[in-house]
């Protein structure tokens, strides 16, 4: 008999296990497009009982979202988690900033390189690890038009290869 593994899908198939047991909720797909991503760091994310809730729907978009350090403090912002269906009125605000948890010398070290000029914080997905919701930003330079075309010729060259490769 095989053993059940925390890999495993669920039967709706809207779970994504990662190996270590990690549930990834959404994934900001534009930004790996947009963007290059120099350093990435994991946090902690303040959120209210809907929202965990709503996150364990697999509901959330992280398309216009961005981080931004704020009196010693590193929130996100444009992070879209909508309502939950079944919460009574007491339900949270969609788009309303949140606070990330991270120790104050990565939160230092992270204000002092994104001050640089054309870097910027960009969450690149939300997850939970071991119960706790949790949030990847990194550390971004954006892209001009032309470096984006000449990236998805790179991926397309390099797909090419390991098809060829595979069949030998």
């Amino acid at each position: 008999m095989a053993k059940k593994d925390a890999g495993k899908s669920s039967a709706k198939g809207k779970e994504r296990h990662d190996a270590e047991g990690v549930k990834i909720v959404a994934r900001n797909r534009k930004a790996r497009h947009d963007y290059d991503l120099l350093e990435k760091v994991e946090a902690g994310i303040v959120l209210t009982g809907t929202e965990v809730k709503s996150l364990r729907n697999g509901k959330a978009n992280l398309e216009d979202a961005y981080a931004e350090i704020t009196r010693g403090e590193i929130w996100l912002l444009g992070c879209d988690i909508p309502e939950y269906l079944q919460a009574n009125r007491m339900n949270h605000v969609p788009k309303r900033p949140r606070k990330l948890l991270l120790h104050r010398k990565e939160i230092e070290k992270l204000g002092t390189k994104s001050g640089e000029r054309g870097l910027t914080l960009i969450p690149l997905s939300i997850y939970f690890k071991k119960g706790m919701a949790k949030v990847e930003i990194s550390i971004a330079k954006g892209r001009k038009t032309f470096d984006k075309r000449e990236a998805l010729k790179k991926q397309d060259a390099k797909r090419d290869i390991d098809r060829a490769l595979r069949r030998g």
